[in-house]
């Protein structure tokens, strides 16, 4: 009978995990959680300030934090960017309340690996601490739609400025129109002298008038002056 083929064992889980949270409830949704992940009691370590976190930061070296940000005596992303320094490969996910744009970019800049709200349910926390665990860095949904709208935005605010400085500047061929305009020349003098069709004239200078933001021959040609795109 042939051996049966064992299932790889699943990696020793790294510890010990500090959690930091002043409040009591979410201590023991966080214990409960991660006992379901097979951690034990002695592998976890609670504290309720950040005063206590440093505390135990300098007694042992953690593998693993959650942290939240709004602490008794500071902010979380203080505690972050020190255990950061400390240890650059610790899993650090930070599990908040606080879903500002602001909360949530310093404590990445700090050296947060992960970010999840306190109001997900127990699968999506459990989840958010097996990915960090695994190595990777998980995002609340809320938190990466704020950041991809955010993102694209910015995006379309900067391809509009860049489009709408594109659309007014004004062609080689359109300032050579425009020239002709400032020594008063009609649309069919300017045709006859450029070897082109009165209606392409017009096209141009309705181009100008738009590119420039103005409505007549006289305020095109200041406008343009004063832009520097024509002699005085």
């Amino acid at each position: 009978m042939p051996d049966l083929i064992q299932p790889p064992a699943a990696p020793p889980l790294p510890t010990p995990v500090l959690i930091v949270e002043d409040d009591a409830l979410i201590q023991h949704r966080l214990d409960r959680i991660l006992v379901t992940l097979g951690y034990t009691d002695t592998a976890m370590c609670f504290a309720a300030s950040l005063a206590q976190a440093r505390q135990h930061a300098a007694q042992r070296a953690f593998a693993l934090a959650l942290v939240d940000l709004g602490l008794p005596d500071g902010h979380g992303t203080e505690l972050i960017a020190e255990l950061r320094a400390t240890d650059p490969a610790m899993g650090i996910l930070v599990i908040s309340a606080w879903s500002t744009k602001e909360a949530i970019l310093a404590a990445l800049r700090a050296g947060a690996t992960g970010y999840v709200l306190k109001e997900r349910d127990d699968l999506e926390v459990t989840l958010s601490i097996r990915s960090v665990l695994r190595g990777g860095a998980p995002i609340d949904p809320f938190i990466a739609r704020r950041v991809i709208s955010e993102f694209q935005q910015h995006s379309a605010d900067g391809l509009r400025h860049s489009t709408s400085q594109e659309d007014a500047t004004l062609s080689s061929r359109e300032i050579e129109i425009l020239n002709q305009v400032a020594h008063g020349l009609s649309h069919r003098e300017i045709a006859e002298q450029l070897h082109l069709s009165r209606h392409t004239v017009e096209a141009h200078v309705r181009n100008i008038y738009r590119k420039l933001a103005v409505n007549s021959r006289i305020r095109a040609v200041s406008e343009a002056r004063a832009r520097g795109l024509l002699g005085s």
